[in-house]
């Protein structure tokens, strides 16, 4: 599903060169769930940006989905990244001024779809993740638990093919944590989602199918 061949990133400025991904190669099969572990600062961010279509490696190949999408447009880049990929982030990210519904129905904007398409299949995402009763809810009236739920709903609103999660049990206590854990197993085990996770919680990773380690922008495990 996911095909990584000698990823490098290099960050520039006029006094200092960093190497932040050193030649990393990687297979991520088609409904696997991995997760990419490591300290701060080693490139776990990084890759997953560039698995993300959100930054471009200096040097290497990404294919996503049996394509190489080096070539692709920024215009091409927007769509392949609306219609195959599900981003979940650790801040939330959710519109403090819209109800929950309608932050679930963002992504569907850049779609043809209908208001009432977008209100159904926004609804559906919300009962996955349990939270069909807070659809008309503000995101400041939900508990941390319930805000990334609402942006897992928002991940998945579109069916993507892959969710790629940046430390999504970060803020979170660890009965919050596990209730998050619980619902990606589900989407990735029913649902057939692909799903890559950065995490520092050694816990977390181990319930995911694979463990990859980072250390200084190269893979150690």
């Amino acid at each position: 599903m996911i095909r990584l061949e000698n990823i490098e990133k290099v960050y520039r400025t006029d006094t200092v060169e960093t190497l932040a991904v050193n030649g990393i190669s990687l297979d991520i099969a088609r409904g696997e769930f991995l997760s990419i572990m490591g300290p701060s600062g080693c490139g776990k961010s990084t890759l997953l940006n560039i698995i993300g279509l959100l930054d471009s490696p200096s040097k290497g190949v990404v294919n996503i989905d049996d394509k190489d999408i080096s070539g692709f447009s920024d215009q091409q880049l927007a769509g392949f990244r609306n219609h195959t990929l599900g981003f979940i982030f650790q801040s939330y990210h959710l519109i403090n001024d819209l109800q929950v519904l309608d932050n679930v129905e963002l992504p569907l904007l850049y779609r043809q779809a209908s208001a009432k398409e977008r209100r159904e299949l926004a609804q559906e995402a919300l009962g996955k993740v349990g939270l069909h009763n807070r659809m008309k809810h503000f995101p400041s009236q939900l508990s941390g638990g319930q805000r990334q739920r609402v942006a897992i709903a928002r991940a998945i609103v579109g069916k993507p093919k892959i969710i790629l999660a940046d430390e999504p049990t970060g803020n979170l206590d660890s009965a919050m944590g596990n209730g998050i854990m619980d619902i990606l197993i589900h989407l990735n085990k029913n649902d057939g989602t692909t799903i890559v996770m950065v995490t520092h919680d050694e816990q977390m990773a181990h319930k995911t199918h694979r463990l990859v380690r980072l250390f200084d922008g190269s893979q150690v495990l």
